[in-house]
């Protein structure tokens, strides 16, 4: 049994077998039967689409019963503690997956308290489960992610941030982050890259596109209103002008095989165009269906304790 709180907790030998794992999950025919009548809670007290139902599928598709709660389901809004829930449903669940937009300390509290694996499906500082299907579909993609450059543009999210740990696991895989001025990675998430990496980590931050040195296997964008949560300048759009991911962006960086993504949901118009969003290069939908296979492997992992083979 182990948990799955941040990707800072992983190993690169672990988050490689959860990549490789959840790539094989991805391909046509493939079945499993590995969590037969475990149990899963999914616990979303923020809107979520792919997330919420990649977990409900992918715990279903390999044998699992599920049960989802909504933000007013549980006791936790009538003032019952993470413990003490923590504690109850562990006689009941073998895992429980969790979204808050909250600190990530209130999913450690309930991991510590709780007698089963806790998943981090969103947390306000990282999102790790997204990283793994967006290496997922660069390696269903290129084969492997040595040598591979990613470019992710926009706002130093929870989705960013837990790309820039996994980066820094993968030996050889390149991250570049272009950010607007102000709305980079705080300095701790950069050093705990390098950390992680153990000197040989290639995460770096920039504010200009000329910055950037050489083409780009995958360009990267998030919508720039993480949740909808709203920022604090009511002017924070002109920050943002010059980062919206269009055909005429995508000429500066790109060679013939870049291929573009995004976490979804977009906001149209807005980080991305739509030429580029359906366009050829586009494989957004693809690291979607990933968000299942992540969270296939993901549950696999934490409440079987083993590694399968692929």
């Amino acid at each position: 049994m182990r948990s799955l709180i941040s990707l800072t907790d992983l190993n690169s030998a672990e988050l490689g077998y959860l990549v490789a794992r959840a790539v094989h999950l991805g391909r046509n025919g493939v079945r499993a039967t590995s969590l037969a009548n475990r149990a899963v809670g999914i616990y979303f007290s923020k809107s979520s689409t792919r997330t919420r139902t990649s977990f409900w599928a992918g715990a279903t598709r390999l044998g699992a019963h599920s049960i989802a709660y909504g933000p007013d389901d549980l006791q936790l809004v009538t003032g019952e503690t993470l413990p003490d829930t923590a504690r109850v449903l562990s006689q009941y669940l073998d895992a429980l997956v969790v979204r808050t937009n909250g600190p990530i300390g209130d999913m450690r509290s309930l991991s510590e308290n709780a007698a089963l694996p806790v998943v981090n499906a969103l947390s306000d500082c990282e999102h790790p489960t997204q990283a793994i299907a967006d290496l997922t579909t660069i390696v269903e993609e290129f084969g492997s992610l040595a040598g591979r450059h990613v470019l992710c543009v926009g706002e130093g999210n929870s989705s960013a941030t837990a790309l820039a740990y996994a980066a820094a696991l993968t030996p050889g895989l390149r991250l570049t982050l272009l950010c607007p001025d102000g709305y980079g990675f705080p300095g701790h998430v950069l050093a705990r890259a390098e950390r992680l990496g153990a000197g040989h980590a290639q995460v770096t931050q920039h504010t200009d596109i000329e910055q950037v040195t050489g083409t780009v296997d995958a360009i990267y964008t998030s919508r720039w209103q993480t949740m909808g949560v709203a920022k604090e300048d009511p002017g924070w759009l002109r920050a943002f002008e010059g980062f919206r991911i269009d055909e005429d962006f995508v000429a500066k960086v790109a060679s013939p095989h870049t291929v573009f993504l995004h976490d979804l949901p977009a906001v149209r118009g807005q980080e991305v165009s739509n030429d580029v969003l359906d366009g050829a290069r586009s494989r957004a939908w693809r690291q979607a269906h990933h968000k299942m296979t992540a969270a296939m492997s993901v549950l696999e992992w934490c409440i079987t304790g083993t590694e399968h083979t692929h």
